[in-house]
């Protein structure tokens, strides 16, 4: 008995609800945010902030992986005439100056990784301000962000290009 009452409600509802999604157009959007990320001028400079530490970083390990290979030829070439508590320092200096290169690696993919996410948060951040606004003041009911998981939208519907603009604007 109560299945049927149940039913019964949703048939009379559910008309009523339709009639009211009806009478207000329902406005779609999407914005790709990878392509704005990549292509704003604010993703564009994140990125050579990035990439200006990925080179400082790598400078540093290339010097401390050339300090190493010197230190590991020196062993290989002086090795047997060296005395064995010489050898035993220098050996002690590689293994010790090879912790530091994993140690400095570790570090720089953290720090570049926490980094990136500041950097794209903050961006993200400002996007969203951006869609918001850019929703309220053309009506839009949704405005979704474009993923794998999206079957087909239409190019109409998008509003990349006017999200992308609007967000170099804000960095003049």
């Amino acid at each position: 008995m109560k299945g049927i009452i149940t039913v019964l409600v949703a048939i009379v509802t559910i008309p009523l609800c339709g009639g009211a999604f009806a009478a207000d157009a329902v406005k779609l959007g999407y914005v790709d945010i990878q392509k704005v990320l990549n292509l704003s001028s604010a993703g564009k400079d994140a990125k050579e902030q990035l990439t200006a530490k990925v080179k400082k970083y790598q400078d540093e390990i290339n010097r401390k992986q050339e300090e190493m290979k010197k230190l590991k030829d020196e062993l290989e070439k002086k090795g047997s005439v060296l005395s064995e508590s010489a050898k035993s320092a220098k050996e002690k200096s590689y293994q010790q100056l090879l912790k530091d290169l994993q140690r400095l690696q570790k570090d720089a993919q953290e720090d570049l990784q926490s980094k990136d996410e500041e950097l794209t948060r903050k961006i993200l951040s400002d996007i969203e301000k951006i869609v918001q606004e850019y929703g309220r003041k053309n009506g839009y009911t949704f405005i979704f962000i474009r993923n794998d998981s999206m079957i087909y939208a239409s190019e109409t519907a998008e509003v990349t290009d006017q999200i992308l603009s609007l967000v170099n604007a804000l960095k003049k």
